[in-house]
């Protein structure tokens, strides 16, 4: 028997695991574990574990669709594989393979137990529309690139010789078995958790990734280049918050896409750079620790509540982060200029724009959250210079300029002409030209700073 167990992979199609699974011909016992680490603080409460619960919720549904068994548990990963070995003549566990520090150790210790119980671990490479190996091999370059453009040129080239289509096994093709009673009880989830399930189960059933992709590609992906900086309409396709939960794969959306060799050119430079932020994530090891890189001990957080709460009096910024409160989502142009408000107006680290956005963000994915905040502090793989701080009332001006986003985010200032709803209010908490200047002096002394990553 294999033991599958699901993860970022929230759907039952195009996954490289089910094809093992298939090929193997063998029963398959599949588990989606709750992690208490990943859920800690009432994460289950904030739009990022809403998202995630409400896809589990969706996959749950789908697998009893297809007359499939899927068994839903909550605990230490490593402890569950134990328990379950057990009690059913397990040999292999398969998993699609994460790479935050988070992960690595959860998967390092995965295997570890797998091999103690004498069964194989097998890891699949799913996230990434190149693969990793194959990619470095056929650049020909022992160092990964540092610049996003040649970066993509090549990606692109390389996509077009070498793109592995999507998988072709499917749930229905697989034997699921049922879980023992002993490991269902030990392992229940909390009854918060239960609860929350139980109120997603509803809207789950409206998610369609396929339907949604197929939308855009039909009304608006012509338009994108144009309108996915138009903020204060909805010119993307929303897809983001499921394919970071793999409720649909990046090999469906780039099939997809591709179809078409003139349409979409701009749209896929944003799948080059999602591949982009988990090819530094594997590859760089200071990835996930540029905070211990630089000196970052000059910046401090005393305006970062009024930043969170969307206090600020800069009209663009309030209203971008009441809508992310409000709703978990935000325009990515708006991403852009509030994380680097933050972190060059306000001098705050931005670690603590990262978490937050860890917690409000319903499309959130740890790499790519990281990624961007990254690039918006000037700091790692291709970043915005230092040098670079973007005005949010020139950012606002220009992308929205009757003003209709901070009309509809922050109805208070609705009766104010196009011209004056821009500007900062009088009670702003920082003067944009001042502190950009400051914020220009300290980032370049920060990035003197940098040091030796630390060894593991």
């Amino acid at each position: 028997m294999i033991l599958f167990i699901h993860r970022k992979d929230l759907r039952t199609s195009d996954l490289p695991a089910f094809d093992a699974i298939s090929s193997a011909q063998e029963s398959s016992l599949h588990v989606l574990i709750l992690e208490p680490f990943l859920l800690r603080n009432e994460r289950y409460l904030e739009h990022s574990g809403l998202n995630f619960l409400r896809h589990v919720s969706g996959l749950q549904q789908e697998y009893e669709h297809q007359g499939k068994l899927l068994h839903i548990l909550y605990g230490e990963p490593d402890d569950i594989v134990r328990s379950l070995a057990g009690v059913h003549p397990v040999h292999e566990v398969r998993v699609h393979a994460d790479y935050t520090p988070y992960a690595l150790k959860r998967d390092r210790l995965l295997r570890d137990t797998a091999l103690a119980l004498n069964m194989r671990f097998h890891t699949h490479h799913d996230s990434m529309l190149c693969d990793l190996d194959d990619f470095m091999d056929w650049s020909g370059r022992s160092e990964p690139f540092k610049v996003f453009t040649p970066f993509y040129r090549c990606w692109r080239s390389f996509l077009h010789e070498r793109f592995r289509p999507p998988y072709s096994a499917g749930l229905q093709e697989l034997r699921t078995v049922d879980i023992h009673p002993q490991i269902a009880g030990n392992y229940r989830i909390p009854e918060e958790v239960t609860r929350q399930l139980t109120a997603l189960a509803q809207p789950a059933q409206t998610m369609n990734p396929s339907h949604l992709l197929e939308d855009f590609m039909q009304t608006e992906v012509q338009h994108y280049a144009v309108n996915r900086d138009n903020y204060s309409q909805e010119g993307t396709s929303r897809l983001s918050r499921h394919l970071n939960t793999g409720a649909i794969s990046v090999r469906t959306v780039y099939n997809r896409l591709t179809e078409n060799e003139h349409l979409g050119e701009e749209w896929l430079r944003q799948l080059a750079w999602r591949d982009f932020y988990l090819y530094q994530a594997r590859l760089d090891p200071m990835f996930f620790n540029y905070e211990n890189v630089y000196d970052l001990s000059a910046l401090g957080t005393h305006n970062f509540e009024a930043w969170s709460r969307g206090k600020t009096g800069i009209p663009v910024i309030d209203a971008a982060m009441r809508q992310l409160n409000e709703t978990g989502w935000m325009p990515n142009r708006l991403r852009m200029i509030t994380a680097m408000f933050l972190t060059k107006n306000l001098g705050c680290p931005f670690i603590y724009g990262e978490r937050y956005f860890r917690l409000k963000l319903s499309d959130y994915d740890n790499t790519l959250n990281r990624g961007g905040w990254l690039w918006s502090s000037s700091l790692g793989y291709d970043a915005s210079p230092y040098f670079r701080v973007m005005n949010p009332v020139t950012q606002s001006q220009t992308h929205d300029p009757s003003g209709s986003y901070i009309r509809t985010w922050l109805p208070e200032l609705s009766e104010l002409p196009d011209q004056a709803i821009h500007l900062p209010r009088e009670d702003a908490i920082v003067d944009l030209k001042r502190s950009r200047a400051l914020a220009i002096e300290l980032y370049k002394e920060i990035l003197s700073s940098k040091r030796a990553a630390p060894q593991e």
